[in-house]
């Protein structure tokens, strides 16, 4: 459990160093994928979703990656239900492989032209 919460605590610094340079000096990681295939895949937009939540701007994180961000309010919706019930909510296997066949269709689905606006997108 220990290393639990010291991995926990280099990853938020970690992310905090990225954001800051990303900020000021408007360093990217880009998505390897995305750059060899010109494709989307289901992970694209996630960096900027988070950086969208920092800001609290929570419209625009939906639009730069839905199905993560749809994910991660059920996340903290089941967390908090637990945590009332002061229960430990599990997955269960059939739970995870839905999610899996949602994130393959939510992959293959922002490439095809008709769902256009699943795609990583700026709202002005």
């Amino acid at each position: 459990m220990k290393n639990k919460k010291r991995i926990i605590v280099y990853v938020i610094i970690l992310s905090l160093i990225y954001y800051v340079l990303n900020l000021n000096f408007n360093f990217k990681i880009p998505c390897l994928i995305h750059e060899i295939t010109n494709l989307y895949c289901p992970g694209c937009g996630i960096t900027r979703m988070f950086f969208s939540i920092i800001r609290l701007d929570f419209y625009q994180a939906f639009r730069f990656n839905p199905l993560v961000f749809t994910l991660l309010v059920l996340y903290i919706i089941v967390k908090c239900y637990g945590f009332i019930r002061n229960k430990d909510i599990k997955l269960n296997k059939f739970s995870m492989y839905f999610i899996l066949v949602i994130t393959l269709l939510f992959g293959i689905l922002r490439n095809i032209s008709i769902f256009e606006f699943l795609k990583p997108t700026i709202i002005h």
